[in-house]
Parts: structure tokens; sequence; C-alpha cells
């Protein structure tokens, strides 16, 4: 999980993104190209090889940091699209399992 502030970004660290035709989308941040721009992919519509470079002011980033992603760019500077693609899952599953347990507490 994140501890540093939530407007630096971190190598695998989930977004959602805010504005641009990709909106509403969840991507993981593969790359980070300057103080302002990060570059994101899912492995899935947006492959690795292809990342978006978007704006930071354009993304929401979520509390959560992939280990597998982040460990693979330090080790190799890469990483799969199938490791983009479990790590989405695997936040979205955890995000929606979360919203369960607040409703039932809640209703």
């Amino acid at each position: 999980m994140v501890s540093e502030s939530d407007s630096i970004p971190i190598p695998g660290q989930i977004v959602r993104v805010l504005k641009g035709r990709d909106a509403g989308k969840y991507c993981v941040i593969v790359r980070i190209v300057n103080s302002r721009f990060v570059e994101i992919a899912d492995g899935d519509k947006r492959k690795f090889d292809k990342a978006k470079r978007k704006n930071i002011t354009h993304l929401e980033f979520e509390q959560y940091v992939s280990a597998e992603v982040q460990n693979s760019i330090l080790e190799t500077g890469r990483v799969t699209n199938g490791k983009l693609r479990f790590a989405l899952s695997k936040f979205l599953n955890e995000k929606v399992s979360d919203l369960r347990k607040g409703e039932s507490v809640d209703g």
C-alpha cells in the first residue's frame, strides 16, 4: 500500500483515468516520464509497448501498488501484459469485496 503522498506516482500503482477517451477505466502506472506525466497501460486495450502518456492531474491515484508489477519493472524495466491484467483484476476483486463488506455493515 502507499505510504507517501497521494500525488506522487509510483510504478505499479493503480490509477483511475478521469479525463479523455479512457475516462472511468483503471490502469497501472508503468513509467514516470517527469513530474507532470506518467505512462499507463492496462495490458488489454492499452499494451505495455504502446503505453499512454497521461498528465497526472487527469488521474485519480488509488492506495494500491501491485508488488508483482513493481518488482518486474525494477528488475527488467518491463512488465508483461498478463501481469498488468492480473494486477488490475486482483485490485478490482478486492475493491468489489470491500464494497460488499461495507454494504453489509451499513445495510
